[in-house]
């Protein structure tokens, strides 16, 4: 692995073995390539186990209500607060094979504006606000924001669901930069199907 990837040792798909290598088949891509975000895991295999997991219930289980593209939506918006160039790139690229590379890239762009209402207005916008300042000011966090929710006519399921995208993008963010982990080698913009089982990572 080029020492551009990450600040640490990332372990390549040839020198894996056990644990690893069975994780590393799991969650390798289409073209048989691991995302430096998982490779990241690699001297400590188990904590892949763990992010895998909470990704794929996050963003691509059967049972969340919330459309796909949407939550991906959420990811930028939390990792562009968190100035995380690595979850910005993997995501936007999967939004745009989500809804068109024009209408991708102009969500993008309104959320890299600080403009999320120039692609989004009512329940959307109101959540698209919530993980921003969310992400900006965890503490303390007031009712209000929640009852602005409300107000707006998000349920309380789709701010459960827009709560865990920002809680994980949060965590990944604060891996991949505090690791210097880049998009070196990476291709960007897949995911796994959305289904039940945390292990099916059969990317699309």
């Amino acid at each position: 692995m080029s020492d551009d990837a990450a600040w640490i040792r990332l372990i390549p798909y040839e020198e894996s073995t056990g644990q690893l290598r069975a994780l590393y088949d799991r969650v390798k891509g289409p073209d048989g390539r691991i995302d430096n975000v998982m490779k990241a895991h690699g001297l400590r295999p188990h904590t892949m186990e763990g992010h895998s997991a909470l990704y794929k219930s996050v963003l691509h289980h059967a049972a969340n209500t919330t459309p796909v593209w949407f939550l991906e939506v959420l990811g930028v918006a939390t990792s562009l607060a968190n100035d995380c160039a690595y979850s910005v790139a993997h995501h936007t690229a999967g939004l745009c094979r989500l809804v068109g590379r024009e209408r991708g890239e102009a969500i993008f762009h309104a959320l890299a504006a600080g403009a999320p209402e120039r692609a989004f207005s009512g329940a959307e916008l109101a959540l698209i606000r919530y993980v921003v300042r969310l992400t900006l000011a965890p503490q303390r966090f007031p009712r209000s924001e929640y009852e602005a929710l409300r107000a707006a006519g998000c349920t309380d399921e789709e701010i459960l669901e827009a709560n865990q995208v920002c809680a994980y993008f949060n965590y990944s963010n604060r891996l991949l930069n505090g690791l210097g982990v880049t998009i070196s080698g990476d291709s960007l913009g897949y995911s796994p199907p959305n289904t039940g089982r945390l292990d099916d990572w059969e990317h699309v």
